[in-house]
């Protein structure tokens, strides 16, 4: 290309035409093919097998939307049913800064001591916002990280926790299928989560902390209802008379709630994760807590309830998946709520008239 400051008037000033540039890719570059999706028979036959990479790719497929990836997902599950239920299916929740990744650490590690396998499944908090995960749990998790008996799955909560809840519940049996005999939930540690781990878990372990303040802000009723058993953290240090008068108010504390539907009186324990001091007594614990409901048939009626509990709740997540999908109904809703944000009808009749709608769109398929 011709530049006119090369012309013989502008003497001394030149302008070169420059390089030509190099590709944005790097020609010396394979590109990686993709890897072909396994069929359903390949994942069931390797989870069976306990291949991590099979199992991993399974879980995948379990939290993917795809309604191809979810068809094969569904497959293997159903073919995986019949060689789960065999483990100890254990919940664990505290406040955020308890400890609950540095404790997971530890009573993992004591667990895989005497043999077996554990899955560890963490639904990590996800921002409201950006719908981001940090999925750090692995990370704080150091040893168990790297155990070759331990497989670490942080699942994105995404703000749809009910989703999350029914994927990790099915996450946990190809988990079971794979040979992993021990299984942790861990939850976000705030809101309804731990309602939903409840009711997928045996045991359900609340993480507290002693010195932080008022100790009866911990004793909130619906959570202490629900715990199987309380263990209060970082007891070690300065910080031990502060624990173990936490344990005093939380034991008293519990015998003001009804008794358990299974019959156990909670217990409250004190431990320090960091130190791994107490972790013994802890587990000892819920030894004690299985072999009693093992013993008065709690275990499968409890197992039974929560079958029966997923069933009616994978029913009301696939309606509401239908309604809000349906086209005539999604353009229906946007005139609605512009009616109700202008006030010219009330957010009553606006739902009246839209599931009227959607009746009527139903019956006549």
């Amino acid at each position: 290309m011709e530049h006119i400051e090369n012309d013989d008037k502008y003497n001394g000033l030149t302008v070169n035409s420059g390089v030509k540039q190099p590709p944005v890719v790097n020609p010396y570059m394979k590109r990686r093919k993709k890897r072909p999706l396994p069929s359903a028979s390949e994942l069931i036959d390797g989870i069976l097998k306990g291949n991590v990479t099979m199992l991993s790719r399974a879980v995948t497929l379990v939290e993917s939307l795809s309604p191809e990836h979810q068809a094969i997902a569904q497959e293997v599950i159903e073919k995986c049913l019949p060689y789960s239920g065999n483990s100890r299916r254990i919940g664990i929740t505290g406040v955020p800064g308890a400890g609950k990744s540095t404790s997971i650490d530890v009573f993992g590690l004591h667990v895989l001591k005497n043999g077996g396998k554990l899955a560890v499944l963490a639904i990590d908090p996800s921002s409201e916002r950006t719908k981001g995960s940090i999925l750090g749990d692995k990370t704080r998790m150091e040893k168990l990280s790297i155990h070759p008996d331990a497989f670490i799955r942080p699942s994105p909560s995404a703000g749809s926790l009910g989703g999350v809840a029914r994927k990790t519940r099915e996450t946990i049996v190809l988990c079971e299928a794979a040979g992993y005999n021990n299984i942790f939930v861990e939850t976000v540690g705030v809101g309804q989560s731990e309602t939903a781990v409840h009711s997928m878990v045996d045991f359900f372990l609340l993480i507290q902390l002693a010195g932080t303040g008022d100790e009866l802000q911990g004793i909130k009723r619906g959570i202490m209802e629900m715990a199987d058993g309380i263990v209060i953290n970082k007891a070690d240090g300065d910080n031990i008379d502060r624990a173990r008068l936490a344990q005093a108010q939380f034991r008293s504390a519990l015998h003001l709630f009804p008794p358990t539907l299974s019959g156990w009186m909670p217990e409250v324990l004190t431990y320090s994760g960091y130190y791994e001091l107490g972790i013994a007594e802890v587990w000892e614990m819920i030894d004690r807590y299985f072999e009693f409901v093992k013993k008065n048939g709690y275990f499968e009626q409890r197992r039974a309830n929560q079958a029966r509990y997923w069933m009616y709740e994978t029913i009301d997540e696939q309606l509401r998946a239908n309604f809000y999908r349906n086209p005539e109904i999604e353009s229906l809703l946007a005139e609605k709520e512009s009616r109700v944000l202008a006030n010219h009808q009330s957010s009553f009749t606006a739902a009246r008239d839209v599931l009227d709608r959607y009746f009527a769109l139903i019956s006549h398929k």
